[in-house]
């Protein structure tokens, strides 16, 4: 056992508020152990990044599908948005203090005295890693009843305003209305083979840059330029 747990499951809340029980428990735990803790505790040979790296990747996908599946009109733009708005670190780090995550993630003693517990990046990066974990331990579906849990609202659909199909037209209409002309969107990277291009585009309104989008096509990326810049001229 990697950091010799006593017979009790010390992670038998966590499980609960997560809705999985993980078989292998030492995968749990290992998602659990900031590098902090590693440099400083002897024969800890490894940390929880690995099982992030892991975790980003299974999270993007399955919300992928799921958005996919739910959202039957959105299209790449709306999509790529929607997948960001749920996987965010934000949104991450908002779930992990919800189930009380940092109160089982070790540290390292620095790192608990600066606060760590409560640093956003911190709790993000361990969301992952409890994901990738999952993934090792029961694969996609283990994995797929965390998220759904806890990170997708009820009924599985992503909120979105009644604009949210259409953004580049709200931006147009709330340019034209605030600033007397329609939006600029500028290509500012295009990166990538013909059959893979990538594509990074702002959206200018008012001589301001209030949106940046990616996208594999200037169409995707100005979409998601302009949904942010939308979400910030609304009033909240």
């Amino acid at each position: 056992m990697l950091l010799g747990l006593r017979r009790q499951n010390p992670y038998k809340i966590l499980e609960a508020r997560l809705g999985y029980k993980f078989r292998t428990r030492e995968l749990l735990e290992m998602a659990l152990l900031h590098r902090s803790y590693r440099f400083e505790a002897k024969g800890v040979a490894a940390d929880n990044q690995r099982l992030e790296f892991l975790g980003d990747a299974v999270l993007g996908f399955l919300v992928a599908a799921h958005l996919y599946e739910v959202n039957t009109r959105g299209d790449e733009g709306i999509l790529t948005e929607l997948r960001s708005r749920v996987t965010s670190g934000r949104a991450l780090a908002g779930v992990a203090r919800q189930i009380g995550l940092g109160d089982f993630v070790r540290l390292g003693k620095g790192e608990e005295q600066a606060g760590g517990r409560l640093r956003e990046a911190l709790l993000a990066d361990a969301m992952e890693s409890v994901i990738g974990a999952a993934y090792l331990d029961g694969g996609v579906k283990a994995a797929g009843k965390i998220i759904a849990k806890i990170l997708l609202p009820p009924g599985g659909a992503v909120a979105q305003g009644d604009w949210e199909e259409n953004p580049k037209g709200k931006l147009q209409e709330l340019s034209q209305r605030l600033y007397g002309r329609g939006p600029e969107y500028r290509c500012i990277s295009e990166a990538g083979p013909a059959h893979q291009k990538h594509f990074v585009v702002e959206a200018i309104v008012g001589g301001a840059r209030l949106g940046r989008g990616e996208g594999s096509s200037k169409r995707a990326a100005e979409t998601v330029a302009a949904h942010v810049a939308v979400s910030k001229l609304l009033p909240k």
